[in-house]
């Protein structure tokens, strides 16, 4: 799939999205300079994404699993460096660890949980 911004006289934005089936070829025209590098991120980056240290990830991630291990539900760490948090073995929780990097296949058990990190997050504010 490809994302098409197009910016506006009034300093609005028109976003369009083509699906992959229908792309037939992908020409690039002119590379985009910086500040239209500047512009997509402002549009595409979310306002409160946060860069965090490996430190910082490290805290956060042993700070949930702990809560998750206090409230009884069973998680473990997976993935080659132990990064992934996998809840009851039907859902992982990535990096920085938030509602927003849970994956569940279980519609119920992804909302729950993420119902329960976001309750959590909000305590630690």
């Amino acid at each position: 799939s490809i994302v098409l911004a197009t910016f506006l006289e009034n300093e609005k934005v028109s976003i369009s999205v083509v699906l992959g089936h229908a792309v037939q070829e992908v020409k690039i025209l002119k590379e985009g300079d910086d500040e239209m590098k500047q512009r997509l991120s402002c549009i595409f980056a979310p306002e409160e994404s946060k860069a965090y240290s490996p430190e910082e990830l490290e805290k956060r991630k042993n700070d949930l699993k702990t809560w998750l291990e206090t409230n009884h539900i069973p998680v473990t760490e997976q993935g080659e460096l132990g990064r992934t948090l996998c809840v009851a073995g039907v859902l992982t929780i990535d990096p920085p660890y938030g509602p927003e990097e849970c994956s569940s296949s279980n519609e119920i058990i992804l909302s729950r949980v993420q119902g329960l990190i976001q309750g959590y997050l909000e305590k630690q504010q």
